[in-house]
């Protein structure tokens, strides 16, 4: 099998893993359908792929509103005819202690790590039902495999998107692939640029210098998801530095 020519939407694309996925992708030949919120950072995503002689279209794309998502695979439909594939990567991880009570953190990190992906989800299964195949790729998170103080909440959303994602792979039927994809620590702003604590900031940024890996692991293992034969289904796989815990 190859990835070349597959239609792939991703959310989260500006920026970390999302980026170093489409460029990965585009790279290997998939025509890429890019979401985030920061119009200017997919724009520039979609620039440097198509400068590099690939093919890229993006949206704006807010992932707590379930419309951004459905226009997101109408997007991919309109322009290719077809979605292959959705990478339901957006997320965002405002740690802190539960004592800090800071609640509404708590319910950014749901909206967007739980209910984005499974707004994705919905968007996205009518589609693979009429084409009578598809790929559906949530990026969860080590934090949901070891739990560890102050990240009780996110790991709980990655936790409950584990816990979908197996369901969906298990009423999938032969024409749907599911997979579910756990970084460990991934060398990019998403943790440390939302944390407001300058202790656990200052812990995170450590940690990251000492043990973080490029987002191009990641890439690399959404590929080989995609390019398995479509009879091969890739569940689960685990990323993270040889050094962590």
């Amino acid at each position: 099998m190859t990835i070349e020519n597959k239609i792939v939407a991703i959310t989260g694309a500006g920026r970390g893993i999302g980026r170093a996925t489409a460029i990965h992708l585009a790279a290997r030949g998939a025509r890429l359908v890019l979401g985030a919120r920061s119009e200017a950072e997919i724009a520039a995503v979609a620039g440097e792929i198509e400068a590099a002689g690939g093919e890229a279209v993006y949206l704006t794309t807010d992932v707590t509103r379930r419309a951004d998502l459905d226009a997101l695979v109408n997007l991919a439909c309109e322009r290719f005819g077809r979605l292959d594939v959705i990478v339901n990567n957006a997320g965002v991880g405002p740690l802190s202690r539960f004592d800090a009570l800071k609640v509404d953190d708590w319910d950014a990190m749901i909206d967007v790590n739980l209910k984005g992906a499974l707004y994705g989800i919905a968007a996205s299964l009518p589609v693979f039902s009429r084409q009578d195949s598809g790929h559906v790729i949530n990026v969860v998170s080590t934090a949901g495999i070891k739990i560890v103080p102050t990240m009780g909440v996110y790991a709980a959303t990655k936790n409950a998107l584990r816990t979908a994602t197996e369901a969906l792979r298990q009423e999938s039927g032969p024409n749907l692939r599911v997979t579910e994809i756990s970084p460990g620590f991934i060398d990019t702003t998403f943790a440390d640029a939302a944390i407001t604590d300058p202790d656990i900031r200052a812990a995170i940024l450590k940690r990251k210098e000492e043990l973080a890996i490029s987002p191009d692991a990641i890439a690399r293992a959404i590929a080989f998801a995609i390019e398995q034969p479509s009879d091969v289904e890739i569940g689960s796989i685990v990323v993270r530095p040889t050094a962590q815990d």
